[in-house]
């Protein structure tokens, strides 16, 4: 029989296993800093991450998760921006610059295209060492 226990990926601390990952405690505090984010955004429009960050006292890091997990909306606030995953430069949507989007798109099509030139280049060196190998016999 096997425990329905882990540590807390926050604080350590030993809880019954849920979907969230981390303890009771730490579920608390992370929806009393969304709240405190929330409550800022609100009389603050124009304000940024950093800004945001040390009104709040909420990491950037937890801000960021917030976004991304589509409970914080920047829409509405035009100054609140987040980092690239790849570079760093600051974006207001999606994981990816727009640059690096491009890249990681031209980098893939061009090893789809390496690829079916190593097929093509293979089915004729294949073609010719079979036709090599009736002509041997």
């Amino acid at each position: 029989m096997s425990l329905n226990v882990e540590n807390c990926n926050r604080c350590g601390k030993i809880y019954v296993k849920n979907n969230f990952g981390v303890c009771p405690a730490c579920i608390k505090e992370i929806e009393l800093q969304y709240e405190k984010c929330l409550k800022y955004l609100r009389e603050n429009k124009g304000s940024s991450m950093q800004e945001l960050s040390e009104a709040t006292e909420v990491p950037m890091k937890q801000i960021m998760k917030f976004i991304r997990d589509g409970r914080i909306s920047i829409k509405n606030n035009p100054n609140m921006t987040y980092e690239c995953d790849a570079c760093g430069n600051s974006i207001r949507e999606g994981n990816l610059c727009e640059s690096c989007r491009s890249r990681l798109m031209k980098d893939t099509s061009d090893l789809h295209a390496q690829e079916e030139r190593k097929r093509l280049y293979q089915e004729q060196h294949k073609a010719t060492f079979q036709a090599k190998d009736k002509n041997d016999r």
